[in-house]
C-alpha cells in the first residue's frame, strides 16, 4: 500500500507549524513501514492533478488532504471515481466542517496513526458544474459571504470569526436576497432569494448545521431553498436555520427537497459555494453524481455501526 500526503502550506494549521506537521507524518509512517510520499501543493487545484498522476498505475494507493476543507475538495476532485484510492482528511484548517457531521467521532480524524490504519467506506458526491463536493454546496447570501472571508481575512486586526462577521454585515447592507430562477423537482421557482443549499454532510459555513438528517453515503442530496426574507426576517430566521430547525419555520419560506437534481440561473454571475471554495457562474446544476468516493475513515469509529444499531432497532420496534 503506498501513503501520499498532500500538504496544504497555506492551510491555517499547517501554515502556523509545518514543520511539525512533516514530523509527526515521518514518524507514523516509520511505524507503519509502508512507502509513502509528502506533496506541498504550489496552487490551486494542485492536489487533484497530483493525485490523478500518482494514481495512474492502478496500485492501490491512499491520500491524506491534510488542510482545510479546501484542501480536502481539491483533494475529492482528484480521487473521485478512482477505485484504486482511497481519500481522508487530516484536518489541519479552520473549519474543518466535513468531519463535523460524524459527531464525537470527528476526533479521530486527527489521529494520524489511526488515519493510516483506517477502514474503507464509500460516500456519496454531488456534482456541480464540472466538479465535485463531498460535503455541501450553496448560492446566495452564505456563499457570498464565505468568499468576501477570505477578502477581509487579510486586513490588519480583522481575522478568524471576527472576519465572517465583518463579511456577513458587509453583505446584510447590500440586501440579503438575489434574483434568481431555480428548477428543482418538476417546478420552477422564480423572484428573489436569500439562499440555495444542496447538502451531502451537515455542516458547512464553520458551524451552520442545516439539514441534520443528512447523510453522506445515503444516495440523498438534501435540499433547502430559502425565499425571499427582509433583514429583520433574517435575523429571526437564521438562529433556526443555522441549528437545523427549518420544519419550524411557517408558511413557504423555505422549500426542502430531497434528491433529484437542482438548477439554478442568473442573469449575472453569482457566487457559488462548493465545499467552502467560490465561484462565479451564471448557472450551475447540483445533483448526486454517479461516481463515489472511497473515504478512509479511521481506526476504532463507529459511526456507521452505531447507525445501524439504531435502524435496526427501530425497523424491530
Amino acid at each position: 500500500m503506498e501513503h501520499l500526503f498532500i500538504v496544504n502550506p497555506a492551510a491555517g494549521g499547517v501554515r502556523r507549524d509545518c514543520d511539525a506537521l512533516l514530523q509527526r507524518i515521518e514518524t507514523v509512517m516509520k511505524a507503519c513501514g509502508e512507502p509513502y510520499e509528502v506533496y506541498l501543493t504550489k496552487c490551486p487545484m494542485d492536489a487533484c492533478e497530483k493525485i490523478k498522476a500518482a494514481a495512474a498505475d492502478g496500485r492501490p494507493m491512499r491520500v491524506y488532504a491534510c488542510g482545510g476543507d479546501g484542501t480536502l475538495n481539491e483533494c475529492v476532485n482528484g480521487a473521485a471515481g478512482l477505485p484504486n484510492v482511497a481519500l481522508t482528511h487530516y484536518p489541519c484548517g479552520t473549519g474543518n466542517d466535513y468531519i463535523k457531521t460524524f459527531g464525537e467521532d470527528r476526533a479521530l480524524f486527527f489521529d494520524l496513526s489511526r488515519l493510516v490504519h483506517g477502514f474503507v467506506h464509500p460516500v456519496d458526491l454531488i456534482e456541480c458544474g464540472g466538479r465535485y463536493s463531498v460535503n455541501s454546496c450553496s448560492v446566495g447570501l452564505d456563499a457570498r459571504v464565505c468568499n468576501d472571508v477570505h477578502k477581509y481575512s487579510k486586513l490588519p486586526v480583522i481575522g478568524g470569526a471576527a472576519a465572517y462577521v465583518v463579511a456577513l454585515i458587509v453583505n446584510m447592507i447590500k440586501g440579503p436576497n438575489i434574483p434568481l430562477t431555480i428548477r428543482a423537482g418538476g417546478h420552477t421557482y422564480t423572484g428573489r432569494f436569500a439562499l440555495l443549499c444542496a447538502c451531502n454532510g451537515q455542516y458547512y459555513g464553520g458551524g451552520f448545521h442545516p439539514v441534520p438528517e443528512a447523510q453522506p453515503d445515503d444516495g440523498i442530496m438534501d435540499t433547502l431553498i430559502v425565499r425571499e426574507v427582509s433583514r429583520l426576517q433574517f435575523l429571526r430566521l437564521v438562529g433556526k436555520y443555522a441549528k437545523g430547525r427549518y420544519k419550524e419555520v411557517t408558511g413557504d419560506l423555505i422549500v426542502s427537497l430531497k434528491g433529484g437534481e437542482v438548477h439554478v440561473e442568473s442573469e449575472e454571475a453569482i457566487a457559488v459555494q462548493i465545499d467552502g471554495e467560490v465561484v462565479f457562474q451564471k448557472e450551475v446544476t447540483f445533483r448526486m453524481a454517479p461516481e463515489k468516493l472511497n473515504m478512509l475513515f479511521p481506526a476504532g469509529m463507529e459511526y456507521f455501526s452505531q447507525r445501524e444499531k439504531e435502524t435496526e432497532e427501530i425497523g424491530r420496534k
